[in-house]
């Protein structure tokens, strides 16, 4: 399988380990058309990307555009920082990106102290000791990954599940009603086939990315692959393979409102 775009990449500016023009080097290598460098959101405590850099990392993408002929689109993945909706991307940052990518961490600065004990610290003990969340937390997060995508021109949300548990067809329903993906991340094991049949039911669109920290996984569909010979998606419900590229809305959103 030969992704027309992996739109989800690291480099050093928050937790990659090789550079944006290595990343595209490897993407061209590969056959894809597009990369998305979609380093880790501000608010991350150990690996965010900081303001000042932002636009020494758009000289980069635009250089590594110009050496390489891929596409090459500056992102971040945003952090989910409340039950609201809100994100450590303000409005300001948005002039600098081409790409809003979303989802759930743990070594965040949270808009609270109860968000932070939620969202992070409840959601990771259950994961770790293997237990069902509360019925209060899983509404709770269900909630969150529904406000980001309602309140947010998010692109993609990001391996949806993985250290936290929500209602998946309720997430996946607002997803397809606001035109953000859902994506199926080759890095983590974050979703069974069988929830991703209750995506796709619900209406959702996907997109694989490799979410790779190092050149050598860019383009990588291991994961996904193994996913997908076990459920029932039709493979043109994927809008980054076979040829195709995705209707990102963010960019619709920047005409109308940048």
């Amino acid at each position: 399988m030969i992704l027309t775009g992996d739109y989800h990449t690291h480099t050093p500016y928050s937790h990659g380990k090789n550079t944006v023009e290595e990343n595209a080097v490897a993407a061209k290598k590969l056959g894809l058309k597009e990369v998305g460098i979609t380093d880790h959101g501000f608010n991350h405590i150990l690996f965010g990307l900081r303001r000042r850099k932002l636009s020494a990392l758009r000289a980069e993408c635009d250089a590594a555009e110009k050496a390489t002929g891929v596409k090459v689109l500056m992102g971040m993945e945003s952090n989910i920082t409340s039950a609201r909706g809100d994100t450590d991307m303000r409005r300001e940052d948005l002039q600098y990106f081409d790409l809003y990518l979303c989802g759930l961490h743990e070594l965040l600065w949270y808009k609270t102290p109860a968000a932070f004990l939620d969202l992070s610290v409840c959601n990771y003990l259950s994961y770790v000791r293997g237990r069902r969340t509360s019925d209060r937390l899983f509404a709770l997060t269900t909630k969150a990954y529904i406000e980001v995508v309602k309140n947010n021109p998010v692109d993609i949300l990001t391996h949806v599940n993985f250290r936290c548990f929500c209602d998946v067809k309720e997430v996946a329903k607002c997803c397809a009603d606001y035109g953000t993906y859902v994506e199926i991340n080759t890095k983590k094991h974050h979703v069974t086939p069988e929830e991703l049949n209750i995506m796709a039911d619900a209406g959702a669109r996907f997109i694989i990315d490799s979410d790779a920290h190092s050149a050598d996984r860019v383009g990588d569909t291991k994961i996904a692959e193994e996913l997908l010979a076990q459920a029932r998606i039709p493979l043109d419900r994927i809008d980054n393979i076979e040829g195709r590229r995705p209707n990102f809305r963010f960019a619709e959103y920047k005409k109308k409102h940048l």
